[in-house]
Formats: C-alpha cells, structure tokens, sequence
C-alpha cells in the first residue's frame, strides 16, 4: 500500500511541475534580466512609442473627409519639387501597396506638400491611387508640428485611428515595408 500511495504522489507532483513550471519559469525570465530574452524586434521601419495621434486636418469640400481615419496610410511629407529620393519613396509606397493584394484597398497612399505648386498632371499620371494634400495652410502647420522633423525620403505609418506608429528612414526598402504592414493588417481589427 505504501508503494502505490508514493506513485500516486509522485504523479501528482509531476503533473503539478508540469502544469506550473511554464509559468514559475516565465515569471523568472520576466523579472530578470535573461540573455534568453531576444535584444531585437521584427519591425523593419523606427517604432514611435507612444503612438502619435495627429490632428484632423481642416478638409476644403472637395476633398475627401477623415483623410487620416479609418484607412492605414503610407505618409510621404516634402516639397513639390520632388527630387530622387522623393520619387524614390513615391514609387516604393506604391508597390508596397499594391504587393498587399487583396489587402491593398485598406490602405491608402498620402502626399503632404510643404511648399511648392505641384505638378498634378505629372502626379496622377504616375501615382493616380494617391492622395495629395498641400500642407501650406495652418491645420498643415499643426500637423507638421505634430509628426516633428522628418528627413527626405522618409515614409510615416499611421494607423486607421490617425495615429503615427511608424518612421521608415530613407533606403529601409519596400521588402521591409511591405513585411511590416503586411503583418499589422493581418492583425488589425481596425481599417
């Protein structure tokens, strides 16, 4: 009888070890400072944490309204006299979205002017899915505040709620991208 009583409490002991010691040993990586723990992320562009909601921009009628909402949106913010890193940038947002598929109808491709008269006929010829908008106004001034220094050819995500998560630096490359937003829509409940 003393026999089967110790092999019964050593099964219960390790199916308790078992069940318990995933935890006992997550609480342990957690609150120590582990070379376990992976030093890298996955995401190919500079995480903005916290996220930064810009303001709604004050939208003429013909525009379209809640540009920033309800969408993700690749963001390109510079002058209208657009250089080789802007046409760099320009041509990688769209094939990133268009890589997305059936994806792609969820995101949008947007075109902040800083300063300058764009050449519209050139734009839509090149780039007709994108939204441009001339920031030289002052809800774009707020919204110039509110993003901070951005460097030439740099691509924002903003997510459908018109929070920035997302800087790509110039020359990050539309693979990374497209791994990055490919992965945030297959997660997203929104947009």
């Amino acid at each position: 009888m003393t026999g089967s009583r110790l092999k019964g409490r050593s099964t219960l002991i390790l199916v308790a070890a078992a069940f318990l010691g995933p935890f006992v040993l997550a609480l342990i990586l957690f609150k120590t400072d582990s070379s376990l723990i992976p030093s890298t992320t996955t995401e190919h562009g500079v995480l903005i944490v916290p996220p930064r909601a810009l303001p709604k921009l004050a939208m003429t009628p013909d525009a379209q309204s809640g540009l920033l909402r309800g969408k993700w949106s690749l963001l390109y913010i510079g002058p209208a006299e657009c250089g080789d890193p802007c046409r760099q940038s320009l041509l990688e947002t769209r094939q990133v979205r268009r890589a997305l598929g059936k994806e792609m109808g969820r995101v949008q491709r947007i075109f902040f002017i800083t300063q300058g008269q764009p050449d519209e006929s050139s734009l839509n010829r090149e780039h007709p899915d994108m939204i441009v908008f001339d920031l030289q106004q002052q809800s774009g001034k707020e919204l110039l505040e509110a993003v901070g220094d951005v460097s030439e050819g740099d691509i924002l995500l903003l997510d459908p709620l018109g929070n920035l998560m997302m800087r790509y630096a110039s020359g990050t490359g539309m693979k990374g991208m497209h791994e990055d937003l490919k992965r945030l829509l297959k997660i997203s409940q929104i947009g």
